[in-house]
């Protein structure tokens, strides 16, 4: 009996080590993950001594580095030549990010699949069928040839593999050990990825599909005034209106009637293959930017504000860094991954950075000789295609997946998959193939003196086009509409374009110094928030569609009445929560409520907006009820006649809606089609907001605390692996919204604030949510939070020498040439 135990125990044994030891699908083996020497245990890490002071021998380098942390976690990094400065970028970054920059490489890449499994292997065929290889190769082979970005990369990629080669099994990043894989070295190509991937962030999404499905149902006529090219209600463009456009003006291709194609598979519902899959667009997200001048200032000099507005995550998609060399001292905040400081100021000037919005992303109809797809008609002749083998290794597959992705001179073809009649034959035009160095962009502007240089600066950069602000110490301020921008005619890529047509081809570029901007305007301010880039007066069509303009209204008002301004005032203005919308919509709203007979639950409601001062403050009730009925009274207008799984549609615009609702209150379009009754817009009205009070009763019980903003909002930040709920962030207390200057929505919101006073010495200030490590088990994981869910800033330490006393200074790391 003994025996037969003894047998029994050691199969037990022999079976959990097997089991422990073993990858099971995407999930590693629990063993080594549990292990007390090489496992998670060995991830916990403590505060600093701020009398710590190591000292490292590695290679490749030139001379000594010396990198004072503060107590924030931030690096100040004090090099003697360049290639150490970004070496040592390389090498902290990864030591407090090394899995966030090795999973949004491979995302980029599309090599999720090889650490996660098939799970991802659609989201790896997206990113090699939208060419994102392609165009990070074609990036690289520009960016080595100059060698100051040469340089940066070079110094860069060492410093990050100067790190890996230290790390042992036991020091992995705690993701690596979940997930079952070791790091590898890093690549010059990897920060090209990196690019890539944020272009695809801010300039991937195509709704041409979904436009041209309206037009072959409506036509042109009704899409026309539905959908038409420039805000109908209201407006407060970048570019000051009445600015006058001082340059030699291109000729503008000549307009072309959009196509409207009898082909019904260009509008199956069949998803395609290459498209990024997203949410419909959430109408407000985006950033904000603003710098108010000397005359405005109580400090005599300009100040600058940025807060970019991104999904939220843990870690953030910021990493605070100081570099300092012979020829710069830069502070601000660099993209983990890429060397430079992206948004941040230096001694003598600042700079920050919103989304343009521009149309760099159009589909063309492609038609080819056979279904061999070896050649397509364009300009009256068959060209030939070329293709590329893409090749997706994934774990747990004997054998990878392989590819061939079809190319035209537009770009990829979207349906890749080795069909032919079942899905359209798009090609992809998109400013994400365009070869060029983005990067000496924020190169130079780390080393600007003047305005000059900040718009020589901006002649460098391709994408994805942004709102660049600026102020400087010579008390200058202003903002450029800045990008590689493509000349087309009016409404080109509005909707999908004739791929056999040469006069649909993109017509050279828009020239830099003809991009819209504007230099110390007399309202003494600039700003931006993903509006409209300028009125109609501007020569060159840019898109026809911007970010809706409430957000923008509500800074340049207060802009417009601010004086003595200081870096508080620009704080409090980035954390404002009125609303713009609910002060444009909801007295008519009421109005119509009025006429109508309500129960008590809905005249509480009623007294409540009718007593609301329009602020969607964290605890106010009335700001859940607006922000839960305006998207229902949106949809009862337009799902009737816009709503088609089959075929589906783009929704006309938030301002198109209020345009309808204040202007045309007996348009047809408030009758919904699908009944017998022929409805009103006092019905719909009175219906959504019956419907809103009904949904949040569903979700929250009868109207009480729980009905407060910020509980319904229910705002978070996930981990970026979005499945490890206990690497999440705590519950938030936020108040803001999609339209409002605070633009924090779900899971959208400030993912940097920054003030910078200029002066003599600047001062500045900045703050993200969460911290500088993307270590769970770091006191620099959260530190950061509750200071920025409150809406305040730190000051940021500016230093000009590596010796300088000054408070909030911590450790120091030495790095020196073996």
């Amino acid at each position: 009996m003994k025996f037969a135990k003894a047998i029994l125990f050691i199969a037990i044994t022999a079976g959990l080590v097997y089991v422990l030891d073993k990858p099971w699908a995407p999930a590693p083996a629990l063993g080594p993950f549990l292990s007390p020497f090489c496992g998670l245990w060995q991830n916990s890490e403590k505060v600093i001594d701020p009398k710590t002071r190591v000292t490292l021998q590695l290679d490749s380098l030139r001379d000594e580095v010396v990198i004072r942390y503060d107590d924030s976690g931030v690096p100040h990094i004090f090099a003697k030549n360049d290639f150490d400065l970004f070496y040592a970028q390389g090498y902290v970054t990864a030591k407090d990010r090394l899995w966030q920059m090795d999973l949004q490489t491979r995302a980029a890449a599309g090599r999720l699949s090889e650490i996660l499994g098939p799970a991802t292997l659609a989201l790896d065929q997206q990113s090699r069928r939208l060419g994102m290889g392609y165009g990070a190769e074609a990036n690289l082979k520009v960016a080595m040839t100059d060698p100051r970005s040469r340089e940066a990369l070079l110094g860069y990629t060492a410093g990050v593999n100067a790190f890996i080669r230290q790390l042992a099994p036991k020091d992995y990043p705690i993701e690596f050990k979940l997930l079952g894989y070791k790091p590898e070295a890093w690549k010059p190509i990897n920060t090209m990825y990196m690019l890539e991937q944020m272009t695809l962030t801010l300039a991937g999404r195509s709704n041409e599909l979904a436009m041209t499905n309206a037009l072959k149902k409506y036509g042109q006529q009704t899409i026309a005034q539905l959908f038409p090219d420039y805000p109908m209600l209201q407006e407060s463009p970048i570019i000051p209106s009445g600015t006058a456009w001082d340059f030699p003006k291109l000729p503008v291709p000549k307009a072309i009637p959009p196509m409207i194609p009898g082909d019904s598979s260009l509008l199956s519902s069949k998803p395609l293959t290459a498209l990024p899959e997203k949410a419909p667009k959430e109408e407000g997200i985006g950033s904000n930017n603003w710098a108010v001048s000397a005359e405005k200032s109580i400090t005599g000099y300009p100040i600058l504000a940025n807060d970019p507005h991104l999904e939220l995550s843990l870690p953030s998609i910021w990493y605070q860094v100081q570099l300092h060399s012979p020829d710069v001292n830069v502070y601000g905040v660099s993209l983990p991954g890429i060397p430079s400081v992206i948004i941040g100021f230096n001694e003598r000037v600042a700079w920050g950075v919103t989304n343009v919005d521009a149309d760099v992303f159009d589909l063309y109809k492609i038609k080819f000789k056979n279904e061999y797809r070896n050649f397509y008609w364009h300009d009256n002749q068959w060209k030939p295609t070329h293709k590329r083998e893409e090749i997706i290794h994934v774990k747990g597959q004997l054998r990878p997946y392989r590819e061939q992705i079809i190319y035209t001179h537009h770009g990829p073809v979207t349906d890749s998959d080795g069909t032919f009649s079942d899905l359209p034959n798009l090609a992809i035009k998109w400013i994400g193939h365009e070869p060029g160095n983005s990067f000496i962009t924020f190169y130079e502007l780390n080393k600007a003196k003047t305005y000059d240089d900040y718009r020589k600066a901006l002649t460098h950069y391709v994408g994805p086009a942004q709102n660049f602000v600026f102020a400087d110490n010579e008390k200058n301020i202003a903002i450029t509409v800045n990008g590689k921008i493509p000349l087309k005619y009016k409404e080109q890529g509005k909707f999908v374009l004739d791929g056999s047509s040469r006069a649909d081809d993109w017509n050279g570029w828009i020239p830099a110094e003809q991009n819209p901007f504007v230099k110390n305007p007399p309202r003494g301010f600039v700003s931006s928030a993903n509006q409209s880039s300028a009125d109609t007066t501007y020569p060159y069509y840019i898109n026809w569609s911007f970010a809706p303009s409430e957000r923008a209204i509500r800074i340049n008002e207060r802009l417009q009445a601010m004086t003595n301004a200081n870096a508080d005032s620009l704080r409090m203005l980035q954390n404002d929560n009125f609303s713009v919308l609910a002060r444009t919509l909801l007295p008519k709203l009421l109005n119509i409520l009025e006429t109508r007979s309500l129960t008590p639950k809905q005249k509480a409601a009623h007294i409540l907006l009718s007593n609301w001062n329009y602020q969607n403050a964290p605890e106010s009730v009335a700001a859940s009820i607006f922000e839960t009925w305006f998207p229902l009274l949106g949809q009862a207008i337009w799902n009737d006649d816009f709503s088609s799984p089959e075929s589906p549609m783009e929704y006309p615009s938030r301002d198109r809606t209020l345009y309808l609702i204040l202007k045309q209150p007996n348009e047809k379009w408030f009758d919904n089609v699908n009944t017998p009754e022929k409805e009103t817009l006092p019905d719909l009205v009175y219906q959504s907001f019956n419907a809103s009070l009904d949904t949040l009763t569903a979700h929250k019980g009868a109207m009480s605390p729980e009905w407060q903003w910020s509980k319904v909002k229910a705002a978070e930040i996930r981990h970026l692996s979005r499945s490890i709920k206990p690497f999440n962030a705590p519950p938030l207390i936020t108040g803001g919204g999609s339209s409002i200057v605070n633009a924090m929505t779900k899971r959208k919101g400030p993912s940097w604030r920054m003030v910078v006073e200029l002066g003599p010495t600047p001062r500045a200030y900045g703050i993200y949510p969460g911290g500088q490590s993307g270590n769970p088990g770091s006191p620099y994981y959260l530190n950061l939070l509750k200071k920025w869910e409150k809406g305040e800033l730190n000051e940021l330490i500016y230093l000009t020498s590596p010796d300088q006393k000054v408070p909030h200074l911590a450790s120091s790391l030495v790095l020196q040439k073996r």
